[in-house]
């Protein structure tokens, strides 16, 4: 019998120098995308795939982080006294469960492989997930419970895949593909950031991973590469080298690259325009824009 996936690492000991000076008194996962922080959405997903148990990996500077997800009894007191209903039960999706919730500090930054083997003693024999809140995915049905539904039928390690340009593969981890499935592809290897016209195939690696704790073995293995960082897509790899299945997962949905200023952009108008209370003043602003915007060539 497969054992279902109930606990998630959240790496967010990032520095976020990208989105200075914002942060550098408000870390990155804190950053609003239109009315929710970057980890809200994060929480959401998993929440929807049934996660139970959330492992945050922070670092000095994120205490900003456990008070969001901490009770505000003044706020909520407050809240009901003057009749906001609604927004008492927005706050409700901010609030978590003494014990559902642990922090753990990663004191160097090694990379993303040395973030995940931090919660290693959390995680004992149990496949988990991780989640990387810089990747915000619009989906009909949340990218993480795609793959926990597929994972119920594969078991194995599962990384969410999607297709880019061949001249942006460089920028990501990379499939090796032993066959392709449609939904699902085999892997037969990964790659890391490859150079530019090397990549083994232009199916890269986004931010969701279902993994085996073996991985965490694998990660107390590995050398550090360049940088001094420990990769976690060569730990996955070596569960291939190793005769255990990896699987790509093609989720349905679009991502969004909140780690970047471009993106971060992009996904602002993407979500605001999905939303009911909103579209419609929005839709009218950016027509507006776009029309001074051809008026002035």
């Amino acid at each position: 019998m497969k054992q279902k996936v109930t606990k998630a690492i959240f790496p967010v000991a990032g520095l976020g120098t990208r989105f200075l000076p914002a942060t550098k008194a408000v870390p990155k996962e804190i950053l609003t995308l239109v009315d929710r922080p970057l980890i809200q959405y994060a929480i959401d997903e998993a929440r929807a795939a049934g996660i139970k148990e959330f492992i945050f990996v922070t670092a000095r500077g994120k205490s900003a982080l456990e008070d969001y997800f901490d009770h505000a009894p003044e706020l909520e007191a407050k809240l009901r006294r003057d009749g906001k209903e609604e927004l008492l039960e927005a706050l409700k999706a901010t609030n978590m469960e003494s014990g559902a919730i642990a922090y753990i500090r990663q004191h160097k930054a090694m990379g993303l492989g040395h973030a995940v083997g931090c919660a290693r003693r959390l995680i004992g024999r149990e496949p988990f997930a991780v989640i990387l809140p810089d990747d915000v995915i619009a989906a009909e049905k949340p990218c993480l419970q795609q793959m926990v539904e597929a994972h119920e039928e594969t078991g194995g390690c599962m990384v969410a895949a999607m297709e880019v340009p061949p001249e942006a593969a460089s920028s990501y981890g990379v499939l090796d593909v032993a066959e392709d499935m449609g939904s699902l592809v085999t892997v037969r290897g990964m790659v890391e950031k490859p150079p530019a016209g090397q990549a083994p195939s232009n199916l890269a690696v986004i931010g969701r991973y279902i993994l085996t704790p073996r991985v965490l073995v694998n990660l107390q293995r590995i050398r550090p590469a360049a940088g001094g960082e420990i990769q976690l897509t060569d730990a996955i790899a070596m569960e291939v080298q190793q005769g255990r299945p990896v699987y790509g997962y093609r989720f349905r949905g679009e991502r969004f690259d909140c780690g970047s200023k471009a993106g971060f952009l992009q996904a602002t108008v993407a979500f605001g325009l999905a939303r009911e209370d909103l579209r419609h003043e929005f839709a009218a602003y950016l027509q507006s824009l776009t029309a001074m915007r051809r008026a002035a060539q």
